[in-house]
This record gives structure tokens, C-alpha cells and sequence, in this order.
């Protein structure tokens, strides 16, 4: 027996309380079509090191994969638009600019205990079980809140709401009830391609098609190793992840900043400066990160991706801070380190190439300090 939507109804109350600004429902089988395009953008390598996407594609194309008893997916969509210009940071070097999303506090905390009070009420009303996601399993969330009608997936891949534009953290309830599906969304980007001709390092080979290698979050949030000499200038000062092409959608001016839902930027995250983490050790970095989605990340990585953004600051303040971290324990910080010298201050990272390239044990190191050494400086 199908239940109606109506049943629903106490849980969407409670949902628009708790902040969430869409409940809507589809059906498992709305994930195969988006299952295949994900095994074939796998196939063409577009997932990067992500292998866990190469690993999960089956589960994330079929829910019952993930959970057998599954027969309606309720998705939820909660704002999280900037009270400002999610771009502004960019105009001054000196600054290292978080992804909106991340200058608060992590989204999956918050998320996950609001979603399962909404889904204690699904339990209650359906007399069915139920399970909840939030980015933490094989849910293909953004096909399945297009398939629901909460927005479209625009040319970004990301998903785009009439209401809300492209700034929705998503969640998930698997229901073992089957409830009356909504109408799924209709594709209104038109011929816009704001959101592809923003990306600073064409990381979209098609429209709806998304090569993560190319990608600025992709580099500076999942990829483990040096950043590829090719996307270093393009990186800028994004430290972590990058929001042009979401920032740019025209939809965006319908949707309202997210302070409400607690989500507000932390002060000290909205325009910190490069200098105040070039100093940063393991334990300064899970102090100053704490509770927030960067700390996954490690200091490691992020050191990576500030010296980066030291490196085309052009900030000579920065020399000695960057000079400093030619001596960290972590290959990945002195070769972007060396970089980064090598940016500011040619002829100080020639001198001290001398001293330091021959005892240079880890090869990729050793590879940057040999660019040190051509003409073009890498």
C-alpha cells in the first residue's frame, strides 16, 4: 500500500522549524539513470583519487544496495546562503579563503541530529523503519533531491533551487514505507554558463559533467599529494575548496542568507590571513579547526594549500614564515614550501637549493627544488 504525502506533514512542520526549507520524496529507482553517468565518469577518470566513488558506484546507483528494505527517500534541503560575497576574500592576496561552507561549523553535525528528529516522526507516522545519511554513505543525494523536486542538478553538477539557489546542504531518510513520490524538478538553466565560464581551472569538460582532477575543492580537500604545477596560479588564495562557480549562479538571488539555521561563519574563518597559519603545528591546527570541516583535512594538507596561496600573494612578509617550512617533517609542506619561495623570493630559494636540494631524501621535493633551477621557475 502506497502511504500519501499528507503523512508526512509533521515531519515537514517540524523540518521548517528545525530550518530546513524543503522536505520532499522520490523513489530508490531514481538513482539508476545518475548510477550509470557516476560508472562512467569513473570509467573516464573524472573521480581522481577518489577511489571510494570507483568502489561504491553499484550501491550509490541502486539504494536498496546500501539498505534492502528501503522503499521511499525523503530529501531535505537546509540553506546555508553567505550574508555576504562569497567572493569577495579573493581580491586580496593576503587573505586565505575558506569555502562558505566550511567557515562555520561542520554540516554534518549539525545536519545529523536535526534529521534524525525529523525522521523519528517519518517512524512514527509511516510505522515503518527508517535511516538517515548525510554525506557519510553511497547516497547519490544531489540526483535524488532533483529526482524529489527540491531543485535541478545546473551545469555545475551541483544542485540548483528556485528558492534557495545553488547554497543547500542535503539530507537523506530512507523510509521502508512507500510514500507518494513528489514531481522531480525541472532543468531551468537555460543557456546560462556562468557557472562554467567562472571556474578558474576549466575543470568542466561538458555541461552536467564535472572532471574532479581539474577541480579546486577536488585539489585542496581530497587530493593527498603536491598540487599539479598547472593549477597552482589558478588555486590563488583558496586554501579550502573553492565557490566560484556556485557563487555565480543567477539563481542565487532568491535565496536568502542561512544565519538563521546556525550555520553562521566563525569570525575569525571569514577573512583570516595567509600569515596566522604559516605557524601552525598539528596540535595549533586541530585547536584553531576544531569542530570544523577543514580539521579533516589535516595540517598537512592544509599547510599544502596555504603555501600555496603565500606563494602567489606576492606578500614579501611572507618569506621567512614560508622559509621556515623548508624544514617540516612533511614532504608535502616543504615541496610547497619550495614553491612558494621560489615565488616570492627567486634568488633566496636559489641559494638555498644549494645548501638543501642534494640532501633532499623524498623525490617529489627533490623534483621542486630542480624547477627552482630552470628559467621559468615552474
Amino acid at each position: 500500500m502506497m502511504l500519501s504525502r499528507d503523512v508526512l506533514e509533521p515531519a515537514r512542520a517540524r523540518a521548517a522549524l528545525l530550518g530546513f526549507g524543503a522536505l520532499r520524496v522520490t523513489t530508490p529507482d531514481a538513482a539508476a539513470l545518475p548510477g550509470r553517468r557516476l560508472v562512467e565518469a569513473v570509467a573516464d577518470g573524472h573521480h581522481g583519487t577518489m577511489d571510494w566513488l570507483a568502489e561504491t558506484a553499484d550501491r550509490r546507483g541502486d539504494p536498496r544496495l546500501v539498505w534492502p528494505a528501503v522503499r521511499s527517500v525523503i530529501m531535505l534541503g537546509l540553506n546555508y546562503g553567505p550574508a555576504g560575497d562569497p567572493l569577495a576574500n579573493l581580491a586580496d592576496p593576503a587573505v586565505a579563503n575558506i569555502s562558505v561552507y566550511a567557515r562555520g561549523r561542520d554540516y554534518h553535525d549539525v545536519i545529523k541530529g536535526k534529521l534524525k528528529e525529523i525522521a523519528g516522526l517519518v517512524e512514527r507516522d509511516t510505522r515503518a523503519k527508517v535511516k538517515v545519511f548525510v554525506d557519510t554513505a553511497p547516497v547519490m543525494e544531489k540526483p535524488l533531491a532533483a529526482a524529489s523536486g527540491i531543485g535541478w542538478q545546473g551545469k555545475h553538477t551541483n544542485l540548483v533551487s528556485r528558492d534557495y539557489g545553488s547554497w543547500l546542504f542535503l539530507g537523506a531518510i530512507f523510509s521502508a514505507a512507500a510514500i507518494e513520490p513528489d514531481e522531480p524538478a525541472v532543468d531551468a538553466c537555460g543557456s546560462c554558463r556562468a557557472c562554467l565560464d567562472a571556474c578558474p581551472t576549466d575543470a568542466f569538460p561538458e555541461p552536467y559533467r564535472l572532471d574532479a582532477r581539474r577541480c579546486i575543492s577536488y585539489l585542496t580537500i581530497e587530493h593527498a599529494g603536491p598540487i599539479p604545477f598547472e593549477f597552482r596560479e589558478a588555486i590563488g588564495n583558496r586554501i579550502y575548496g573553492c565557490d566560484d562557480c556556485l557563487a555565480v549562479c543567477p539563481w542565487n538571488k532568491f535565496a536568502a542568507a542561512g544565519a538563521e539555521l546556525k550555520l553562521a561563519a566563525r569570525a575569525d574563518l571569514e577573512r583570516p590571513a595567509i600569515a596566522e597559519f604559516l605557524g601552525l603545528d598539528d596540535a595549533g591546527f586541530r585547536s584553531r579547526f576544531s569542530a570544523s570541516p577543514v580539521k579533516r583535512i589535516g595540517r598537512e594538507r592544509f599547510l599544502r594549500n596555504v603555501l600555496i596561496a603565500a606563494g602567489n600573494s606576492g606578500v614579501t612578509e611572507l618569506v621567512e614564515p614560508v622559509a621556515a617550512l623548508l624544514d617540516d617533517p612533511a614532504p608535502v609542506v616543504r615541496g610547497a614550501a619550495v614553491w612558494a619561495l621560489t615565488r616570492l623570493a627567486p634568488a633566496r630559494a636559489a641559494a638555498e637549493r644549494l645548501a638543501r636540494a642534494a640532501e633532499e631524501d623524498d623525490a617529489e621535493v627533490a623534483a621542486e627544488w630542480r624547477v627552482v633551477g630552470e628559467p621559468a621557475g615552474g
